[in-house]
């Protein structure tokens, strides 16, 4: 290689190789739960391609109601369709700290589930607007326009995490990843299952099925993880951990809940928009839980995740929204965030 020093006739063993790096590659297998969690993650892969298409008459719906819906899946791409590059840059730090051999694939398999959803966010609002872009597509309804404009918002504000997310993923370690990590999986289990029980739609019923299940093993890899790492967790991890449960609520409330205006850069109408796709979308049989059921949704999705940190005696911020108190986190560093989906 050009500009190396040729070392190998002067030694018999190489150099201690810097880290962090890929090599040394060695397959340790310790934590036989993410075993499990690989092997149900090979039998369940789906095709997005392969749903039931050939049922869905995108003609039987108004412009109005299409691009109410195209723009929940919209919505949800600005996490699922950041997700691929949001967990290989994880996958990619799961080899340079030499995690261990199961560690390693699940996370591959979060990476290949979570490009299944984002082409399912694609498939579907190509269908719905005849666009492959939502920003592309000449809006056909007012609402539309408003709806667009929406998303425009919502990717631009995607774009700023999207920075962060990169500075930050090698500051930290993977303990404290996977608590934010947790906190999406968990929370994007319990709506997809709801959407899938409550949409008349067949190929998205089916659709949200496959990623309810996906997400809920997404989660069982984070607890194995944890269970594994916690218990000998320094106190300083324990405070970022914190942190990153707030700014996780805050970022993911958007696609969850509603966006916090303290978080999220939007116009003033933004919310009163987006009510209204969500209603016009609900009138023809799209299932987006109502603002008390998301609110529920969030406040148990919470809960849940503050019993497991209880364990590690990991103090649980406050979340006043939700109605849950806990310790007052008064700012959140966007270049300092990891929270995903």
């Amino acid at each position: 290689m050009a500009g190396h020093d040729k070392i190998a006739k002067t030694m018999h063993m190489p150099p201690e190789i810097v880290q962090p790096n890929v090599y040394p590659l060695s397959w340790h297998a310790h934590t036989a739960k993410l075993e499990e969690v690989w092997d149900a993650a090979q039998r369940e892969v789906w095709d997005p391609k392969k749903l039931p298409w050939d049922t869905f008459d995108v003609d039987s719906y108004t412009w109005e109601e299409r691009e109410a819906i195209a723009y929940w899946w919209s919505l949800l791409s600005v996490f699922d369709a950041s997700a691929p590059p949001v967990f290989a840059e994880a996958l990619i730090k799961t080899y340079e700290v030499h995690e261990e051999d199961p560690v390693r694939r699940c996370f591959f398999s979060v990476t290949r589930d979570e490009q299944n959803h984002e082409q399912m966010c694609g498939l579907a609002i190509t269908k719905l607007l005849g666009s492959p872009s939502p920003l592309e597509h000449t809006p056909k309804t007012e609402l539309g326009k408003k709806a667009q404009r929406n998303t425009a918002w919502l990717y631009y504000n995607g774009s700023r995490y999207w920075n962060g997310y990169k500075t930050a993923v090698p500051k930290y370690p993977l303990a404290v990843l996977f608590s934010s990590f947790l906190m999406g999986e968990i929370a994007a289990a319990t709506i997809f299952h709801q959407m899938a029980a409550g949409c008349t739609e067949p190929v998205f019923k089916e659709a949200f099925r496959n990623i309810g299940r996906d997400e809920g093993r997404h989660m069982a890899i984070c607890m194995a993880v944890m269970e594994r790492d916690y218990p000998k967790l320094p106190p300083e991890d324990a405070a970022i951990i914190t942190k990153q449960i707030r700014a996780g609520y805050l970022f993911l409330s958007a696609v969850l809940f509603e966006p916090p205006p303290e978080f999220w850069d939007l116009p003033d109408d933004f919310i009163e928009v987006q009510r209204r796709c969500e209603a016009v979308a609900r009138e023809a049989g799209f299932h987006v839980p109502e603002y008390e059921m998301k609110k529920e949704n969030w406040k148990k999705a919470m809960l849940n995740l503050k019993g497991v940190l209880d364990k590690y005696s990991i103090p649980f911020p406050a979340i006043p929204e939700v109605g849950i108190s806990g310790q007052e986190i008064l700012e959140v560093d966007m270049n300092e965030i990891i929270p995903v989906f």
